[in-house]
């Protein structure tokens, strides 16, 4: 276990430093890979706000488990932008099956693709298969050994279509704004909209997030700011090993604090993604207890072994918790802040969450087990689009390998059947 770890923490290592060349390491005899990559550009001025999605982006090819996404919002110099001039919202990776002979007459009456999407339990609105925000430079997304996420399986494509990838990048530039925290957490005065993307009238209870913060729209800039339009991109570096038998596969859970399924008695997953925290009153801010606590519960569907699990929230948060039916922890998030102004280091940002990585076979969880979510908010102040996710990898009961059997090969090749040969 010390040399399993001690190759862990290397890699870790190595990642922050500088990028793996294409071909490096070995993993329990496996070459493992790694590359770089970059999105389409991400045009920003002072204010301005983009969320698109980009599809068919660079990713590695072929029948995979990948290791680790990592990744982070640079110039075209490639050098690290800080927080507190793009804000960096959110980043989703997720693949998708898209048709193959799109032109063809015999294909018009087809889908052009398809989302594949993750395991549960938010799969209409939180499919991803990575994604993070401001965290993103310092939360360790490595899937330990033997561990992988199964990626590019020809077999599972439906007939005709091949399997790519997208990303959603949202990205919020707050120089010369009027104020960074209202424009970072969507504030809608701030940002003057009264209508959503899709032409809908936001609600008046509305008083921010995801709805007043879309593609291309501004937030208010102090009056002469002038500043010009930049040009950054997501840089992600993906490592993965080549799919072999010995690689267990992995699913993929999101939870979200703020789904409803088990409150409202329906089966049926309703999350929201984002909440409001509201200011403490003065006597909780007088006894020191400005702490908003959010929970939500949701049924797991399969059960296995958890080996690895983080949360996201924003900044204000504290933490966020998942707990077992009996009430057990099952693992602990907690954000680390920043202090300065350097790229990773930006003081009053969340510039990383820790994860939690279980001894194998120590966390299990069973089908069906109703799992509590817990996300807790500092509410000195009000917060608005806050988020209380928590990501979980869970490998399932694996079936065992068939005993081999005993073979001979004097004085003529003869074998024992596979039962004896078990029992000797």
């Amino acid at each position: 276990m010390k040399m399993a770890g001690s190759v862990v923490l290397l890699i870790s290592l190595l990642s922050a430093i500088a990028p793996l060349p294409s071909e490096a390491l070995n993993v329990r005899g496996h070459l493992l890979k790694s590359k770089t990559f970059r999105s389409p550009p991400i045009l920003l001025g002072p204010g301005s706000v983009s969320n698109k999605y980009h599809h068919d982006v660079d990713f590695p090819r072929g029948h995979l488990a990948v290791k680790s996404f990592d990744a982070e919002v640079v110039d075209e110099n490639g050098v690290p932008v800080p927080l507190h001039e793009t804000y960096l919202h959110h980043w989703v990776a997720e693949p998708y099956y898209a048709l193959k002979n799109s032109q063809s007459p015999d294909t018009q009456n087809l889908p052009k693709g398809m989302l594949k999407r993750n395991d549960g339990v938010c799969k209409t609105t939180l499919g991803q298969y990575f994604g993070l925000g401001s965290e993103t430079r310092h939360t360790a997304t490595w899937v330990p050994d033997p561990y992988g996420i199964e990626i590019g399986n020809e077999d599972k494509a439906p007939e005709g279509y091949e399997e790519k990838w997208l990303l959603n990048i949202h990205a919020i530039d707050t120089r010369g704004v009027v104020d960074k925290p209202s424009c970072t957490e969507c504030k809608c005065d701030f940002y003057n909209v009264t209508i959503d993307e899709y032409g809908r009238t936001i609600s008046k209870n509305y008083t921010g997030g995801l709805f007043c913060c879309y593609d291309q729209t501004q937030c208010r800039v102090k009056e002469g700011f002038n500043g010009e339009v930049r040009k950054l991109f997501l840089q992600y570096t993906v490592t993965w090993l080549d799919w072999t038998d010995a690689v267990v596969p992995v699913k993929i859970y999101i939870f979200d604090v703020t789904d409803t399924a088990m409150l409202d008695g329906t089966p049926e997953h309703s999350c929201k993604v984002e909440y409001q925290v509201e200011e403490c009153s003065a006597e909780n801010r007088a006894n020191n207890e400005c702490i908003h606590t959010k929970t939500a519960r949701a049924a797991l569907p399969r059960g296995g072994d958890i080996v690895f699990s983080v949360a996201h929230q924003h900044s204000g948060g504290v933490g966020a918790s998942l707990h077992g039916q009996d009430g057990r922890l099952l693992c602990e998030s907690l954000p680390t802040y920043g202090t300065g102004k350097e790229a990773g280091n930006e003081a009053n940002y969340i510039v990383g969450m820790s994860t939690c990585y279980p001894k194998p076979g120590s966390i299990k969880v069973s089908d069906g087990e109703v799992l509590t979510i817990v996300s807790n908010y500092s509410s000195v102040r009000q917060h608005t689009g806050v988020m209380g996710l928590v990501y979980i990898l869970v490998a399932e009961p694996q079936e065992p390998a068939p005993a081999p059997s005993l073979c001979f090969s004097f004085p003529v090749p003869w074998c024992l059947p596979a039962w004896m040969s078990s029992n000797m």
